[in-house]
């Protein structure tokens, strides 16, 4: 039997989003998660859409959720050029930006080299990411997206290519290890994340899907580790709200979780936190440290079987 194959046809992106900033900023925005994603596992959220930079508007202003990092994203439904180039490293200026993100449908080789440079000449703090988006048709079919990186940072060049820029201290890499294996059992037997680089620091924070509100693992003060649903909308009166309507169910929801909850408002921050705690820090032995991660895998699956459905209910009619 001979064998038919459809034609593969690129797709311009204007022929799905004729306005950028009406129509694929949005969209972009509501698809974040397929974007981090492509850029490695980045757990990005989105703050704010066309937010003013002085008398420029960026496109999407986010964080990087497992290390609260500065994104800002620039997007384009043509190819590259010269002006959003210097737009890009305005908006970073401006934000303090630590992640700075170039999407467009085609990079030119001149802006690809451009962002490597910046890559390979910037401080070890600055990540830059330039994203192709490339769409696809089989002969009628529905159109696909897929995003192509182009260039993005390399902490061994940064470093010289000998250890990466971010192992600064012996307890970095003991915190580096421990969260790498973390997020791979996550990730590969949960499916709870995407992320997939651990970092040298004593906390680690997973996106809900919910925006302001995320789940965290932490080693704390006092030999504690702490696994939570961390509340952090943009508006300190709204946490505190959803937080005391959690509040006010307390038994029940400790029913359902099947231990005691520490509830924090935290008076002093933005943020309230529904915890759970248990003894341990991380310069103990690799039996222990093994049980802390199977501990915290355990309550971070909880938190969002017990709480997922209940913070959108809380979160989707409020104005923030």
């Amino acid at each position: 039997m001979e064998l038919e194959f459809g034609e593969i046809v690129s797709v311009p992106m204007n022929q799905i989003w004729q306005h950028e900033e009406r129509d694929f900023t949005p969209w972009l925005a509501q698809n974040i998660e397929k974007l981090g994603e492509a850029l490695g596992g980045l757990q990005l959220e989105v703050e704010q859409t066309e937010v003013y930079a002085g008398n420029f508007q960026l496109d999407i202003l986010a964080k990087e959720v497992s290390n609260n990092k500065v994104v800002v994203i620039e997007n384009q439904i043509y190819k590259t050029d010269h002006k959003h180039l210097g737009q890009l490293i305005t908006y970073a200026s401006y934000f303090k930006a630590e992640i700075i993100i170039w999407v467009s449908q085609e990079i030119t080789e001149e802006h690809r080299s451009a962002m490597d440079w910046l890559n390979n000449n910037t401080n070890d703090k600055l990540e830059f990411y330039a994203v192709e988006a490339n769409i696809i048709k089989i002969d009628n079919s529905k159109p696909a997206l897929n995003f192509k990186l182009k260039a993005f940072p390399n902490e061994w060049t940064k470093s010289g290519g000998n250890t990466p820029t971010t192992a600064t201290t012996e307890t970095g890499e003991l915190y580096r290890a421990f969260f790498q294996k973390l997020l791979d059992e996550l990730r590969e037997k949960y499916r709870f994340t995407n992320a997939r680089t651990g970092q040298p620091q004593s906390w680690y924070s997973f996106t809900s899907g919910i925006k302001g509100c995320i789940y965290g693992c932490s080693f704390a003060r006092g030999s504690k580790v702490r696994a939570e649903v961390y509340i952090d909308t943009p508006s300190q009166e709204i946490n505190k709200e959803i937080f005391r309507a959690f509040e006010q169910q307390k038994l029940q929801l400790e029913q359902e979780f099947g231990e005691e909850l520490q509830f924090e408002e935290l008076p002093t921050k933005r943020a309230s936190r529904i915890a759970v705690y248990r003894e341990g820090d991380i310069w103990t032995d690799t039996q222990t440290l093994d049980e802390i991660k199977n501990w915290c895998i355990e309550k971070l699956l909880k938190f969002k079987q017990v709480f997922g459905d209940k913070l959108k209910r809380e979160t989707e009619n409020r104005e923030y």
